[in-house]
């Protein structure tokens, strides 16, 4: 005789408030994630124009905060969806996992770029920032993410898990 199995423990109260501290938002409105990656290119152009150092730690702390907290307490995110996109009037609704791994590409390079800086490698450190610009400008001006295509990619690849983004792979729930 086989015993009943029991059910799954419910998560704690506390386990729930951290996943709930570091959610990002699913799905994001695209014309949002546009602003504000037109505000990234913004700031890194100027922080490339001036050589101001001290303008890369701030890119790259705009991006961990994105990812870690999504647009909830980054300045630049929350100016794009508070402000901003509302005067476009504009949603279109797409899936949030990618554009946090977009975001996590950003928070890599910029904070590469800071290391590379302060390590007295300041060529290296303008040609990662100036990459940084060409994928924000695509995403900012041409609606093309590039960390979501690498996202695709490497989940089409097996890579990713198809459980991390449902909508990625369902092609009606992309468009809803």
């Amino acid at each position: 005789m086989s015993r009943p199995t029991p059910p799954p423990a419910e998560p704690s109260a506390p386990a729930t408030a951290w996943r709930r501290v570091f959610a990002f938002p699913n799905p994001v409105n695209e014309y949002a994630a546009r602003v504000t990656a037109a505000l990234v290119v913004l700031l890194s152009v100027v922080v490339l124009l001036t050589g101001f150092g001290w303008g890369l730690a701030a890119i790259a702390a705009g991006f961990w905060l994105r990812v870690l907290f999504g647009p909830r307490i980054s300045p630049l995110a929350q100016l794009s969806v508070k402000v901003l996109t509302p005067r476009l009037g504009k949603t279109r609704l797409v899936p949030g996992p990618p554009k946090r791994f977009a975001q996590g590409i950003g928070a890599a390079m910029s904070t590469a770029a800071a290391v590379l800086l302060a390590a007295g490698l300041a060529p290296a450190s303008w040609i990662l920032l100036a990459v940084l610009i060409v994928a924000a400008s695509l995403e900012a001006f041409a609606g093309f993410c590039l960390g979501c295509a690498i996202f695709g990619f490497l989940q089409r690849r097996g890579l990713i898990p198809e459980n991390v983004c449902e909508a990625c792979n369902n092609i009606p729930l992309r468009r809803a």
